[in-house]
Formats: structure tokens, sequence, C-alpha cells
């Protein structure tokens, strides 16, 4: 029996890559420059409270909530077309949100930016899969992508802060549009159209679905981790879970669904995403409580903080761009798995997280959970888009990029009220104080701080001491629960992933029984 070996893509298909490497990089800045450039533009936009939180959300809502309708209109209409239009959007939106007059305005371009952010990832994701068709390749070219987002995340802050140095808060959203603009120049020569001519007509009611299922969700989500359990939010989860349902529901039905929840029934695409959550989930706790600590505890600037970040994000490219050429000796499950499983060992080294160490042991810690566990990530998204068909790669490309946005929001939510939850129960609020201080400076940190600049030095420095203390012990139980989430996934991979041969061996066929022996004699 003969083996059909994978045609190499050339030279074409690499410097594609690199086109597609510029959405991959403006999505990643786009997500986190906001964060430095929020006190400027509200103080120049006279934004309240409230339009800062969805100033700073609104974008990430809805890049989730249209990944999975996006992904599978790609399929429909063309990979290569819907990133051409998404990234003309997306340049036109980051024109209109850098110059907006007005804060709703700013809310409006901030709101297209994320529809079209939308339609960029899953596209980016499908073309590389047909880019690529030998696993080696798609394996390096898949860590490239990734190695390309992480860098975007550790950019962001860091161009936003320089930026904002001599510039005015909207210069930060400029950074996209020379590298779009690139990108429509040479995608139409070097990105070839991509699609599935037999697929039917967008079902424009699971669209709806999708939608006022995802949206709820995750804003319920993101309001229980920022304000506690509330009542709003709770109503949101509800509200989300049951169109959920009724999404699930008819996709079941449709002849030709806007996701195929068959894809989840491959047990090798079902362990990558169960991965991809519980990895962005830890993450992004972990993330969020090295941000605090920095700040609060250390009160370093936002920019000293950021920076503090870099070697764990130039860390987690280096490991993308390892992880392929491990799998090419090893098994891509014990590669990935293992991995998470060491970044799970590092996590428990966390646990020793102490107000006096904290910065070395947090940046040292990151520093290898990241190399260790971004493997996953790496060899991950290749796996889903090689064990999808192919005319569904981009609804299985919106599903790797939905796995790490929703499991990031999972993590600041979950992991968030767990490290507040034990601050809550461990801090020491001294008496002598009103009872409206005592309430802001058991809540968190930042209110324990805020309590302390109104007190004498010496109930402020108690204060201050026991609320240090208190955070760094959330700090070390979030680090429990992490470690804990890493060995599941770990495990997972490993066991899943098992008959996956490493990346240019095939898997060992069927035995086959032999024939007998023809007589000589006839």
């Amino acid at each position: 029996m003969t083996v059909e070996t994978p045609t190499k893509a050339g030279k074409a298909a690499w410097i594609g890559l690199a086109v597609l490497a510029l959405p991959t990089f403006v999505v990643a800045v786009d997500l986190f420059v906001l964060l430095l450039a929020l006190p400027a533009l509200a103080a120049d936009l006279g934004a309240n409270s409230v339009q800062q939180l969805w100033a700073s959300d609104i974008y990430g809502f809805l890049l989730a909530g249209f990944l999975v309708s996006m992904g599978t209109l790609g399929d429909r209409v063309g990979r290569r077309k819907l990133l051409m239009i998404g990234g003309a959007l997306f340049t036109v939106g980051s024109l209109l949100t850098a110059f907006a007059p007005t804060i709703e305005l700013l809310l409006l371009a901030r709101a297209a930016l994320g529809i079209a952010g939308a339609t960029l990832m899953p596209s980016t994701i499908a073309l590389i899969g047909g880019l690529f068709q030998d696993p080696k390749q798609r394996a390096t070219a898949y860590g490239v992508w990734g190695g390309v987002y992480t860098l975007g995340a550790v950019a962001g802050p860091v161009l936003g802060g320089l930026l904002l140095e001599s510039f005015w808060w909207g210069s930060v959203f400029l950074i996209a549009i020379p590298l779009l603009v690139v990108m429509l120049v040479l995608g139409p020569k070097y990105l070839p159209e991509q699609s599935n001519p037999a697929a039917g007509k967008v079902d424009y009611a699971s669209v709806g679905l999708s939608l006022l299922a995802l949206l709820p969700i995750i804003y319920g989500i993101k309001e229980l981790a920022r304000a506690g359990w509330d009542p709003v939010p709770l109503l949101a989860l509800i509200v989300g879970l049951t169109f959920g349902g009724l999404f699930v529901r008819r996709q079941n039905r449709l002849a030709v669904p806007l996701l195929d929840l068959k894809l989840f029934k491959n047990g090798v695409i079902s362990a990558i995403l169960a991965n991809a959550l519980m990895f962005s989930a830890v993450g992004a706790g972990l993330m969020l409580q090295m941000l605090l600590y920095f700040q609060l505890v250390e009160d370093f600037s936002t920019l000293d903080a950021a920076l503090l970040m870099v070697p764990g994000m130039l860390a987690g490219a280096a490991g993308m761009n390892l992880a392929p050429r491990l799998a090419t000796r090893f098994r891509p499950g014990n590669v990935m798995g293992g991995g998470v499983i060491l970044a799970a060992l590092v996590y428990i080294v966390l646990t020793q997280v102490s107000v006096s160490n904290g910065t070395w042991l947090l940046c040292v810690g990151f520093v290898l959970a990241s190399f260790f566990g971004t493997a996953s990530v790496a060899l991950g998204t290749g796996l889903v888009i090689g064990n999808a068909p192919p005319e569904k790669m981009g609804s299985a490309g919106s599903l790797v990029q939905l796995g790490n946005e929703f499991g990031g929001t999972l993590g600041l939510a979950l992991l968030g009220t767990v490290a507040v939850t034990v601050y809550r129960g461990a801090v020491d609020v001294p008496t002598g104080i009103s009872a409206d201080q005592a309430a802001v400076a058991g809540d968190s940190l930042a209110g324990a701080a805020v309590t302390a600049s109104q007190l004498p030095a010496t109930p402020a420095d108690a204060l201050l001491d026991s609320a240090n203390a208190a955070f760094v012990n959330g700090v070390q139980v979030t680090a429990i629960v992490g470690a804990v989430l890493y060995v599941v996934g770990g495990l997972l991979l490993i066991v899943k992933l098992r008959a996956v041969p490493p990346f240019g061996q095939q898997a060992a066929p069927p035995p086959v029984e032999a024939e007998p022996a023809l007589s000589e004699a006839g």
C-alpha cells in the first residue's frame, strides 16, 4: 500500500505566512493597547466610569461573540476574501477610533473593530492550514503564528506606553494601519483563495442565537469578576446559557449548521480545545495577579509592570517555535501534555510566593510556565485544523480562537474571584476607622491602599502589611488551582492524543493477514 506524501510548501507559502502574521499581530496589540490609553482617553473625552468599562471591553466582547459566525462565513464565501474585507474594515475602524471626537463615537468604532477582528483570526488560522499540507511545516507555521500573537500581546502595552509619552491617546490605535495596508496589498498575490463550494446559505437565525448566547455569557463572567456576585451578571449568564441551549438544538437539526457540532466528537479536537480553555484561563489568572502585585504591592508604574511581563512573553514565543521540532521526534500529545504538566510544577513552586520574594519568583515562574506550556498552543492549533475536514477549517479555526478568548475571560473571572475571596477572608482591618473605610479596605488590595492613604502612619502601615499578606495568600491559592487544572489538561492531551504519531511519521497501519503462498507447480 502506498502512502501519499503531503506536498511541501515553497517560498510563496512562507511569504504568505509573513503576510498572515500582520493581522495576527494587530489583533493581539489591540486587545491590550487600550489599557494604558484609558486614563488619558477618559479625561479628554469626559468618559464616566461605565463608559470607560465599555471602552475597555466592547472590542473583546464582540470579537469573541462573532468568532463562530465569521469562521463559518469564511468557509462559505472564501477565507481570503473575508480576510481582505475584515482588514479593510479594521483599518477604517482604527482611524475612526484614533480620531473619535466623543466617547459615544469611540465606542461605536471599537465595536466595529471587534467585529472586524473576528473576521481576521479564523481566516488567518484556516489559511495557514491550507498553505501548509506537510505536518512538520504546518506545525512550524503555527508555532510562528502563535509566537507572533504572543509578541503582539507584549508589544501592545510597551508600544502604547512609548507612544503616550509623546503623542495623544489616539496614536495607539494607528499602529494597526500600516501593517494592514501591507496585508491588503500583498494578500491577493500570496494567499490563495480557499472556500467550500458546496456550502449552503448562512443561517442567520443561528448567527443571532450564537450572539445571544456568547455575549451575555462573556459579559456576565467579566462583571462577576469585576464586581462580585450581583443579580444583573447572574441574569446575563442564565440568558446566555438558555440561548446557548437553543443554539445547540438548532445546529443538531440543520442539514448545514452554522457550527458543525460533530467536530467535538473527534477526540483529538475536543481534548485540544478543552486544554486551550484551561491553559488560557490559568494563564490569564496568573497575569492578572502578577500585574496587581507589581502595581499595588511593589508600587511599580503601569509601564514598568508591563515590561516585567516581557521576559515571560518572549519565553512563550520561544516555546512555541521549539515545540514543532520536538514533535518530529516525540509524539505531539506527549510534547504538549508534558509541557503543560511541567508548567503545573512551576505553579506548585509559585505557592511559595511572599511579599518579600514576589517580584523575582513571579517573573521567573512566568518565564518557565510560558516556555513549557505554550507547546500546547503551538501544536494544538495545527492539529485541530489537520483533524477538521478541509471545508470546515475556518469553523475549526474559530473554535481554537474562541477557546483562547473564552478561556482568558473565564480565568479572569473564576481565578480572580478565588483570589479576592481569599483576600477578604485573610485581611485584618484595623479598629478605629469608619465602617465605610473598613468596607473599602476589606474588599480589595486597591481599596486598602486608598484607605491607608487616609489614615495616620501607624494604622496605615499595619493595614498595608495585612492587605499585602492577604493578597499574596490569594496568589498562592490561585497557583494551587492553576496547578491542578494544568495537570488535568496535560493528562487529557497525553491520553487522547496517544495515537497521533510524531510529525513526518505515518500512523501504524492495521495489520494485514498474509496471503497463502501459491504452489509453483500450479
